[in-house]
């Protein structure tokens, strides 16, 4: 397993100062660099096309309660109150949330959503989203969810490109913290541990038997190491010949550019293709709270331009190394998309280069989405699925995040209202 000390000693191969430089010039915007493409993500014919005029005013209505922050605040309060309280609200929120964010119940519940984005050019990554387990008996069936959705996406590997899975659904979270602060394990933790490890080998395995590959999440900063160093080892094993395991960067963290630098050093040495997922990330408020409680410097850059210039960078550097590189941009950034979208006709890749995927949710920037895939590019749209109680909260990060981005729920209900005016309903 590749270490952080390995990590720094890769760094260490560089000329410290060439390598500062090489990242700071990364790091210069890039808007004024490239063409602008002809591609519009206006138009909301395409992005909505999948959507029949009930389901269209379903999604602006829910969008509609989602941008109110007092409700999207208690909303979560109050469900589990209700759920506690065992008042009939499954249905409720499987009608409403569940429905525009998650594919199904099960993975064969799954399937019409699978196959009407497929139906428009856009894939899947499965997602088995039940989180917060602490029982060994949890851990295995969350593998065995894990090795079905990789059987389903064998059957459709054009409509399912990637199944994806975190570490922490497999494994205990304060084992892993104990692991990533360097503690001794006691003997019965150490053997925990060798079951987690088994049940991510067994995963990785067999999406390699079958070249399927799969993205390993990434998650809070404090358990991120462990998980860096499980993803380093299971791509040097797996991707000596194509890429089918994928490590996730959260790029608000201000340290995770420098990461995939050094993680592509390590897979150039190693000569294995690196697998990389950018995102902003996903775990901002619980980082900086932490960080505060702890009185150690917050991981996450100071704004969002600085993460903006990161994510960026990335992108720019992963088509650099676009051979050894294969990468997907997880964004429901706009301007992102449409630098990444510029960028590659600059450097004339094809559009569909089998390295370069953008990614976006269920559910949301389907402007985004099905206007990419219209031209031919690669997409994917997470497809998060599981009993509905248990992928509550995986709902609620959604309703959260969607009122805490700035302009984002603005600009979905303006463009579903833009549709729903042009259809004239």
């Amino acid at each position: 397993m590749v270490t952080n000390l390995q990590k720094t000693l890769v760094s260490d191969a560089f000329n410290r100062k060439s390598f500062y430089n090489f990242v700071g010039n990364l790091k210069k915007p890039m808007e004024n660099q490239i063409p602008v493409s002809s591609l519009s993500f206006d138009n909301t014919e395409i992005a909505f096309k999948h959507l029949s005029n009930k389901e269209l005013k379903e999604s602006y209505w829910l969008f509609k309660i989602i941008s109110n922050r007092f409700l999207a605040k208690v909303g979560p309060v109050l469900t589990k109150t209700a759920l506690f309280l065992r008042m009939p609200v499954s249905g409720i929120i499987k009608a409403t949330l569940f429905k525009q964010f998650c594919g199904g119940e099960t993975i064969s519940g799954c399937t019409p959503v699978v196959l009407r984005l497929f139906a428009n050019k856009v894939g899947t990554i499965l997602d088995y989203s039940v989180e917060g387990a602490a029982e060994e008996s949890v851990f295995d069936q969350t593998a065995q969810h894990i090795l079905n959705s990789i059987d389903k996406a064998v059957e459709m590997p054009q409509a399912i490109p990637f199944c994806v899975f975190k570490v922490s659904g497999l494994a205990r979270f304060s084992l892993l913290e104990k692991i990533a602060s360097k503690e001794e394990l006691k003997h019965f933790e150490a053997v925990e541990w060798q079951k987690a490890l088994n049940r991510i080998e067994l995963i990785c395995k067999k999406a390699s038997d079958f070249y399927q590959p799969v993205m390993i999440d990434a998650e809070e900063s404090w358990i991120q190491d462990v998980i860096d160093d499980v993803a380093i080892a299971m791509m040097q094993k797996y991707n000596k010949d194509r890429p089918i395991v994928f490590n996730t960067y959260q790029l608000y963290r201000n340290d995770k550019l420098t990461s995939l630098i050094a993680d592509f050093t390590i897979a150039e040495t190693g000569q294995f293709v690196l697998g990389a997922k950018l995102v902003r990330g996903a775990y901002m408020e619980k980082e900086r709270i932490r960080a505060v409680e702890k009185g150690y410097p917050s991981p996450i850059h100071l704004d969002k331009e600085a993460t903006d210039r990161d994510f960026d960078a990335s992108v720019s550097f992963c088509l650099d190394h676009i051979t050894h590189i294969a990468f997907a941009a997880a964004t429901h950034n706009q301007h992102s998309c449409e630098i990444l979208v510029a960028e590659i006709e600059q450097r004339k890749i094809k559009s569909n280069h089998p390295h370069i995927y953008f990614a976006q949710l269920l559910g949301m920037s389907d402007n985004i989405s099905f206007n990419l895939s219209v031209n031919n590019f690669n997409v994917v749209k997470y497809v998060p699925y599981g009993p509905v109680k248990s992928v509550l909260p995986y709902l609620f990060r959604r309703a959260e995040e969607n009122t805490s981005i700035a302009g984002q729920m603005s600009r979905e209900l303006n463009l579903i209202n833009r549709e729903l005016k042009r259809r004239g309903v």
